[in-house]
């Protein structure tokens, strides 16, 4: 099983929005039952709230299945249950170590990293850009799919 945990500021844009992009990539390819796929904040700010509208639109936009869920902040023990910890902008990185402490093992990451880009996925809570944050997710989800096949011998 490999366990991947998506996160961003407030749970409610970038990391679910992620979190359902992935999902629906690994399910098209059959791949379902090799993962568990969630996603947290760095902040208490949205915690118990659903999708941004504007994250829920992009998704129906793009026929990327989703249901009802609720914000959660980033815990210590998220470190021991989840394989990937894939932030969203360097923010992310500074919280997400800030709250686990340590990580001895290389587990933290920016998702775009696994596409080569060593920059950040805008919150469109501050751009109100939903498309750009989704071609975004789509690039990194892509490449870190990728990596997975090349590295932990998925294939598909």
């Amino acid at each position: 099983m490999i366990n991947v945990l998506f996160i961003c500021h407030g749970n409610i844009c970038r990391s679910p929005m992620a979190e359902f992009i992935f999902k629906d990539m690994v399910e098209k390819r059959g791949l379902a039952d090799n993962f568990t796929i969630e996603s947290c904040a760095t902040s208490t700010e949205e915690i118990g709230r659903s999708l941004h509208p504007g994250a829920r639109a992009k998704l129906d936009q793009m026929g990327i299945p989703h249901q009802r869920r609720r914000a959660r902040r980033l815990t210590k023990k998220d470190y021991e249950d989840f394989d990937y910890l894939l932030c969203m902008d360097e923010w992310n990185v500074r919280n997400t170590r800030r709250i686990i402490r340590k990580d001895p093992d290389d587990k933290v990451h920016m998702l775009l990293e696994y596409a080569g880009q060593r920059r950040e996925i805008a919150d469109p809570w501050y751009t109100d850009n939903f498309d750009e944050t989704y071609d975004d997710l789509i690039l990194g989800c892509e490449a870190f799919l990728q990596y997975l096949k090349e590295n932990r011998q998925l294939s598909f």
